[in-house]
Protein backbone atom coordinates (compact mmCIF):
# COMPACT_ATOMS: atom_id res chain seq x y z
CA UNK A 1 0.00 0.00 0.00
CA UNK A 2 1.44 3.35 -0.96
CA UNK A 3 1.35 6.46 1.17
CA UNK A 4 -1.71 8.62 0.29
CA UNK A 5 -1.45 12.24 -0.82
CA UNK A 6 -0.92 13.98 2.49
CA UNK A 7 -0.63 17.61 3.52
CA UNK A 8 1.32 17.30 6.79
CA UNK A 9 1.61 20.43 8.90
CA UNK A 10 3.64 20.76 12.10
CA UNK A 11 2.57 23.42 14.59
CA UNK A 12 5.02 24.78 17.17
CA UNK A 13 7.33 21.78 16.80
CA UNK A 14 9.30 19.67 14.31
CA UNK A 15 7.91 16.34 13.07
CA UNK A 16 10.63 13.69 12.97
CA UNK A 17 10.56 10.46 10.99
CA UNK A 18 9.50 8.36 14.03
CA UNK A 19 6.30 10.38 14.51
CA UNK A 20 5.60 10.32 10.77
CA UNK A 21 6.04 6.52 10.59
CA UNK A 22 3.90 6.03 13.70
CA UNK A 23 1.12 8.16 12.23
CA UNK A 24 1.05 6.33 8.89
CA UNK A 25 1.23 2.94 10.63
CA UNK A 26 -1.87 3.84 12.66
CA UNK A 27 -3.75 5.30 9.69
CA UNK A 28 -3.09 2.16 7.60
CA UNK A 29 -5.51 0.30 9.90
CA UNK A 30 -8.34 2.31 8.29
CA UNK A 31 -7.78 0.43 5.01
CA UNK A 32 -10.93 -1.62 5.61
CA UNK A 33 -12.95 1.59 5.20
CA UNK A 34 -10.99 3.51 2.57
CA UNK A 35 -8.82 2.62 -0.41
CA UNK A 36 -5.40 4.26 -0.01
CA UNK A 37 -4.65 3.75 -3.71
CA UNK A 38 -7.59 5.99 -4.72
CA UNK A 39 -6.27 9.11 -6.50
CA UNK A 40 -9.08 11.25 -5.05
CA UNK A 41 -7.91 10.58 -1.49
CA UNK A 42 -6.47 13.64 0.24
CA UNK A 43 -5.40 13.74 3.87
CA UNK A 44 -4.86 17.03 5.71
CA UNK A 45 -2.91 16.34 8.90
CA UNK A 46 -1.87 18.77 11.59
CA UNK A 47 0.35 17.56 14.42
CA UNK A 48 1.93 19.74 17.06
CA UNK A 49 1.72 21.64 20.31
CA UNK A 50 -1.18 23.83 21.33
CA UNK A 51 1.25 26.61 22.28
CA UNK A 52 4.90 27.02 23.17
CA UNK A 53 4.36 28.18 26.76
CA UNK A 54 2.35 25.19 28.04
CA UNK A 55 4.44 22.58 29.86
CA UNK A 56 1.86 20.30 31.54
CA UNK A 57 -1.55 18.92 30.72
CA UNK A 58 -3.04 18.42 27.28
CA UNK A 59 -0.26 20.02 25.27
CA UNK A 60 -0.12 17.96 22.05
CA UNK A 61 -2.74 18.13 19.33
CA UNK A 62 -3.52 15.92 16.33
CA UNK A 63 -6.09 16.81 13.68
CA UNK A 64 -6.89 14.79 10.56
CA UNK A 65 -9.30 15.53 7.71
CA UNK A 66 -9.73 12.83 5.06
CA UNK A 67 -11.44 13.75 1.80
CA UNK A 68 -12.46 10.83 -0.41
CA UNK A 69 -14.88 10.92 -3.35
CA UNK A 70 -16.92 13.82 -2.01
CA UNK A 71 -17.03 12.46 1.55
CA UNK A 72 -15.17 14.19 4.36
CA UNK A 73 -14.11 12.58 7.62
CA UNK A 74 -12.61 14.71 10.39
CA UNK A 75 -11.22 14.05 13.85
CA UNK A 76 -9.11 15.94 16.34
CA UNK A 77 -7.63 15.23 19.74
CA UNK A 78 -5.63 17.09 22.37
CA UNK A 79 -3.63 14.95 24.81
CA UNK A 80 -0.53 15.11 27.01
CA UNK A 81 1.39 12.87 24.58
CA UNK A 82 1.52 13.18 20.78
CA UNK A 83 1.35 9.41 20.24
CA UNK A 84 -1.76 9.17 22.45
CA UNK A 85 -3.36 12.00 20.48
CA UNK A 86 -2.63 10.17 17.21
CA UNK A 87 -4.16 6.96 18.60
CA UNK A 88 -7.30 8.79 19.69
CA UNK A 89 -7.67 10.49 16.30
CA UNK A 90 -7.37 7.12 14.57
CA UNK A 91 -10.00 5.65 16.88
CA UNK A 92 -12.36 8.58 16.32
CA UNK A 93 -11.95 8.35 12.53
CA UNK A 94 -12.65 4.62 12.69
CA UNK A 95 -15.88 5.27 14.63
CA UNK A 96 -17.02 7.94 12.16
CA UNK A 97 -16.28 5.72 9.15
CA UNK A 98 -18.00 2.70 10.73
CA UNK A 99 -21.09 4.82 11.43
CA UNK A 100 -21.14 6.10 7.84
CA UNK A 101 -20.75 2.57 6.48
CA UNK A 102 -23.70 1.34 8.57
CA UNK A 103 -25.85 4.27 7.39
CA UNK A 104 -25.02 3.56 3.76
CA UNK A 105 -25.81 -0.17 4.08
CA UNK A 106 -29.08 0.61 5.89
CA UNK A 107 -30.08 3.08 3.18
CA UNK A 108 -29.39 0.52 0.43
CA UNK A 109 -31.37 -2.17 2.26
CA UNK A 110 -34.35 0.13 2.81
CA UNK A 111 -34.33 1.05 -0.86
CA UNK A 112 -34.22 -2.60 -1.87
CA UNK A 113 -37.12 -3.42 0.45
CA UNK A 114 -39.19 -0.59 -1.03
CA UNK A 115 -38.55 -1.75 -4.57
CA UNK A 116 -39.39 -5.32 -3.64
CA UNK A 117 -42.66 -4.21 -2.02
CA UNK A 118 -43.55 -2.10 -5.06
CA UNK A 119 -42.99 -5.08 -7.31
CA UNK A 120 -45.22 -7.21 -5.09
CA UNK A 121 -47.91 -4.53 -5.05
CA UNK A 122 -47.59 -3.60 -1.40
CA UNK A 123 -47.38 0.14 -1.87
CA UNK A 124 -47.05 2.17 1.32
CA UNK A 125 -45.63 -0.45 3.69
Amino acid sequence: MKEPKTNLKATNMEIDSDVREYFFKRIQTLSKFINFDDPTLIMDVELGKVSLHHQKGDVFRAEVTITLAGQQYRAESTKEDLFTAIDEVKSELENVMQKNKKKRISFIRRGGTRIKNLLRGWIGR
